[in-house]
C-alpha cells in the first residue's frame, strides 16, 4: 500500500508543477540574459558611416566621433592629385553600417612631397639618363643644353632651375631638370679658367661655362662621403687654350691649404700618370 502512494495523483502532480515551474523560470532566465547581451552589445544598433575622404584628420576626428565611431590613421600614401594631409581611403566605406564604437580606419596623403636622390648621371647616354630621371618621378626637360664635349650625346651635368643638381641631392618627386649633352668638340680654341681651390662641382660648373670638361680626376686620398676636397692642380693649367669640347685633368685634397698654396703653373701628363 506504502508503496502505491508514491505514485498517487496529488505527488505526481506535485512533482509536475514544480517541474513547469523550473522550466518556466529557466526560460525567463535564458530570456532576460539574451535581451541583456543584446542591449550591452548593442545588438542591431549601427549608424552609417560618413563619408570622411577629402577632409583632414582634424575635420574628419570630431565627425565620427559623433556618431560615436573611433578614427583610426593606419597608413599614408602620396599623390599629387590630391590636397596634402587629407584622407584618401577610409575602411568601413562612406555609407555602409558600423556599430557604435567601431573603429573607422583611414589612409592619409602625406604631408609633403616624397623624395628621391639625385644619382650621378654624367657620362652616361642621355636617353638612358632621362629614363633613370623619369624612373624616379622627376620630369625632365624636353629641351636640352648643349655644351661642346669630347663625346657627343653623353650627360655632362644636371640642373634645376639653371643650378647644377649634386649626386646625392634630395629632390622633391615632380622636379623638373634640364639635361646638360655633349655635342662633341668644336672648332674654337678656348681659354682654360683656373679653378685651383674649387670643389669638383664648382670646376665642373666652371670649365662647361668655358666650354670645357672635366677629364680625368685623382683623389690624394679617399675621404668619407660629404667631406669637401678642393683642386690644387689642373692640366693643362690656367690661360693655355684647348679646342671646346676638351677636358682638363684634376687633382683633389681634402686640405684646403693645399689648395690654396697651390701654383698656377702646370704640371706635365709624366708627373700626373
Amino acid at each position: 500500500m506504502g508503496k502505491m502512494r508514491f505514485f498517487d495523483k496529488s505527488f505526481l502532480k506535485f512533482w509536475g508543477w514544480n517541474i513547469i515551474l523550473a522550466v518556466l523560470l529557466a526560460g525567463g532566465l535564458l530570456a532576460g540574459l539574451f535581451f541583456w547581451l543584446r542591449s550591452y552589445t548593442q545588438h542591431g544598433v549601427e549608424v552609417e558611416v560618413s563619408d570622411v575622404r577629402g577632409m583632414v584628420v582634424a575635420e574628419a576626428q570630431p565627425l565620427l566621433a559623433a556618431q560615436e565611431l573611433n578614427l583610426v590613421v593606419i597608413d599614408s600614401t602620396y599623390t599629387d592629385k590630391v590636397p596634402f594631409g587629407t584622407i584618401v581611403d577610409q575602411d568601413p566605406k562612406p555609407l555602409s553600417h558600423a556599430k557604435h564604437g567601431r573603429a573607422v580606419y583611414v589612409t592619409i596623403n602625406a604631408t609633403t612631397k616624397r623624395q628621391v636622390t639625385m644619382p650621378n648621371m654624367q657620362d652616361m647616354s642621355y636617353r638612358q639618363a632621362e629614363t633613370t630621371l623619369r624612373g624616379l618621378g622627376l620630369k625632365v626637360d624636353t629641351v636640352y643644353d648643349y655644351k661642346p664635349s669630347e663625346y657627343r650625346d653623353l650627360v655632362l651635368d644636371v640642373k634645376r632651375d639653371g643650378v647644377s643638381v649634386l649626386p646625392g641631392t634630395k629632390l622633391p618627386v615632380g622636379t623638373k631638370v634640364r639635361l646638360v649633352v655633349g655635342r662633341g668638340r668644336g672648332e674654337v680654341a678656348v681659354e682654360v679658367p683656373n679653378v685651383l681651390g674649387m670643389q669638383l662641382q664648382d670646376a665642373r660648373s666652371t670649365l662647361l661655362s668655358s666650354r670645357l670638361t672635366v677629364g680625368a680626376v685623382i683623389f690624394d686620398e679617399p675621404a668619407e662621403s660629404g667631406v669637401p676636397q678642393y683642386v690644387y692642380r689642373q692640366i693643362p693649367a690656367a690661360g693655355e687654350s684647348l679646342m671646346e669640347g676638351e677636358t682638363v685633368a684634376l687633382k683633389l685634397s681634402t686640405n684646403p691649404e693645399k689648395a690654396a698654396s697651390s701654383s698656377p703653373a702646370g704640371d706635365s701628363e709624366d708627373e700626373w700618370f
